[in-house]
């Protein structure tokens, strides 16, 4: 993608869950990303068990999973996280 050029994230294809987590701590590190970033090993378990290709929702709370968006493109809708979000924390407590 054109946008991939002109910000200098273009990588070789990882063959190992290091460069997997290389590139991931790369991109940490250049856009001061300060969520939390998990890396699904080499086996892509995590995205046959959640299919979150090409985007996807989750909230997991205390190891549960409380909400699953739609898949995107169109059925992505960051606005019902933010509701979600809302409504749980309408307290101000986490």
């Amino acid at each position: 993608m054109p946008a991939n050029k002109t910000e200098d994230v273009c990588y070789l294809q990882p063959r190992t869950t290091e460069q997997r987590v290389a590139i991931a701590s790369d991109f940490v590190k250049r856009f001061n990303y300060d969520i939390p970033l998990l890396v699904d090993p080499l086996d892509n378990q995590a995205n046959r068990l959640y299919a979150g290709w090409p985007e996807r929702l989750y909230i997991i709370e205390n190891g549960v999973i409380r909400y699953k968006g739609g898949p995107g493109p169109f059925d992505y809708h960051p606005e019902e996280v933010e509701r979600w979000l809302a409504e749980r924390f309408a307290d101000g407590h986490l």
